[in-house]
């Protein structure tokens, strides 16, 4: 596997490298903690971000597949449509806002507003998330293995919304149904997938109590 020095490379530099060289070979990248929009607008190949990754890591992603070993910085995969976002440590403020597709995996914990207006990805994150997740969520599934903040799923349109843990408080337009069938199996995949060791049982689904959320 080729290993990529960002060590004393400015973004746009790097940005060009990955497109030319992300042809079907993982590359591995080091050392881009300052550079914020690294991975922009990728269509294909696997990028390895060995270490901490800055803001706006994977932004407008369109088909690659980006793995980090530690952390990520704000605003992960913002706007992300295709493509998959696997974090192994936490990430900051934002992570998965306004992304239409993919799927992002965060191992750890993310901060205040993750998946804000998520318009269609499937956002996992394995431990806890601040507050106001899920805020103005259109589409998808957000999964939260452990807690949340205080505004959970705020303001919710549409979407899938699980929790496995406790919550300090439900957002406006809320409310708590059933798992169903389907919602067991979509769980289990998930977890069995990304081996992430959890009982869909014991999990709380929120669903929009109305169709408008701002005049509820």
């Amino acid at each position: 596997m080729d290993i990529l020095d960002a060590q004393s490379k400015d973004l746009k530099t790097i940005n060009k490298i990955l497109k030319e060289k992300l042809n079907g070979t993982p590359l591995k990248i080091k050392n881009v903690t300052k550079l914020h929009g690294l991975g922009a607008g990728l269509k294909h190949g696997e990028l390895i971000v060995e270490g901490n990754a800055g803001d706006y890591l994977g932004v407008l992603n369109a088909g690659a597949t980006i793995r980090v070993t530690k952390n990520t910085a704000k605003y992960l995969a913002d706007n992300m449509t295709s493509g998959m976002v696997i974090v192994e440590g936490n990430a900051d403020y934002g992570a998965g806002q306004y992304c239409y597709g993919g799927t992002i995996v965060v191992r750890g914990s993310a901060g205040d507003f993750t998946a804000t207006m998520n318009k269609g990805a499937t956002i996992i994150v394995a431990g806890n998330v601040g507050d106001e997740a899920g805020t103005y969520m259109l589409k998808g599934d957000l999964v939260v293995v452990g807690n949340a903040g205080k505004n959970f799923a705020n303001y919710l349109i549409r979407g899938n919304v699980y929790l496995g843990g406790e919550c300090e408080s439900y957002g406006h337009n809320t409310k708590l149904e059933p798992l169903t069938e389907h919602d067991l199996a979509a769980l289990r995949g998930y977890f069995e997938t990304y081996q992430i060791k959890s009982d869909p049982t014991t999990f709380k689904k929120i669903v929009a109590a109305s169709e408008k959320p701002f005049y509820h």
